[in-house]
């Protein structure tokens, strides 16, 4: 039996959707969630609540929507739920004073890297952008700055080979959910003794940029199969061709017979469209040229137009 604690669950995407559920199935009292409001999505934009949000309807907890946490009278709407703790994932704003004071317990914060390494918004695109072989989740307290708090737990895991932003998503949101269930327990008893960041060892891991998103053939082709998997599924690597971009979904390196200038296809087959790169090449599987649906390169190569010897990235 979980230990009694009034909780106000933070949380926005699908990751903090474990880490909600792990809650409520642990037996602690749920008062509220605290979620971004419903946005437009797809072409039709159509209003879309977020994951959290419909989960929490499901388990009948009510649910707060504000723009922005930190005007006055949404501040006083979380201190009246007087929670003893706030848990956080993916909330998506940074909590002012006035509620990082409220619980007793404090706010703690299910974050999906290992702290200090890849603060802010995107750490699972970013460890993969960047090559890492492992990453992990932190459960650590909120203070004012980003992810600057002292940290609780910690869970490590290995980065695969073929790991993707979704597949390696959806690990760390497991083991988030599961280090949260370990955590909360001697939390509440006063049985954790929270380490501070090194700050000599902080990196960051910003929202992606759209310059972030295309593709430089001058880089190494491991380098670009980071890119390419560290975008996949969302926003997705792209390159330009004939003028128009052309989304790269998945990709592997490979190593040339012959060195080609930067850019240039190399090879059109059902096998994988190769093109050169710095020291090799990438063979491109997945493709999605403009106006078109995402294809194999078996597809691609069946109703090609693209010839051995065009150049890619050029507008």
């Amino acid at each position: 039996m979980a230990a009694q604690a009034r909780i106000v669950f933070m949380g926005t995407p699908d990751f903090a959707v474990p880490s909600l559920k792990t809650l409520v199935e642990e037996g602690y009292e749920v008062l509220s969630v605290v979620t971004q409001p419903d946005r437009p999505r797809g072409r039709k934009r159509v209003m879309t609540p977020p994951p959290v949000k419909e989960v929490a309807q499901e388990l009948g907890i009510p649910v707060f929507q504000p723009e922005k946490l930190r005007k006055p009278e949404n501040v006083q709407q979380v201190v009246d739920l007087n929670p003893d703790l706030i848990v956080t994932a993916a909330y998506g704003q940074i909590l002012p004073r006035e509620v990082l004071e409220v619980p007793r317990y404090g706010c703690i914060n299910v974050h999906a890297s290992l702290l200090p390494k890849y603060r802010g918004g995107a750490p699972i695109h970013h460890a993969l952008i960047r090559g890492e072989k492992k990453t992990g989740v932190t459960i650590m307290y909120m203070v004012e700055a980003l992810d600057a708090g002292d940290m609780l737990a910690q869970q490590a895991i290995p980065i695969e080979r073929d790991d993707d932003v979704s597949s390696l998503h959806d690990k760390l949101a497991r083991v988030g959910a599961e280090l949260l269930a370990k955590t909360v327990p001697p939390l509440l008893k006063g049985e954790i003794e929270a380490t501070p960041q090194e700050e000599d060892q902080v990196t960051f891991a910003p929202n992606i940029r759209r310059e972030d998103e295309r593709i430089d053939w001058n880089r190494h082709p491991e380098e670009l199969f980071n890119q390419v998997r560290g975008l996949s599924p969302w926003p997705v690597a792209y390159t330009q061709w004939k003028g128009k971009p052309l989304k790269i979904w998945r990709a592997e390196p490979v190593s040339l017979a012959e060195p080609a200038a930067p850019g240039t296809v190399v090879q059109v087959s059902e096998d994988g469209v190769v093109v050169a790169a710095k020291g090799g090449g990438l063979r491109l599987l997945e493709l999605q040229p403009a106006g078109k649906k995402r294809m194999t390169a078996e597809q691609f190569a069946r109703g090609r137009n693209m010839e051995p010897g065009e150049v890619l990235g050029e507008s």
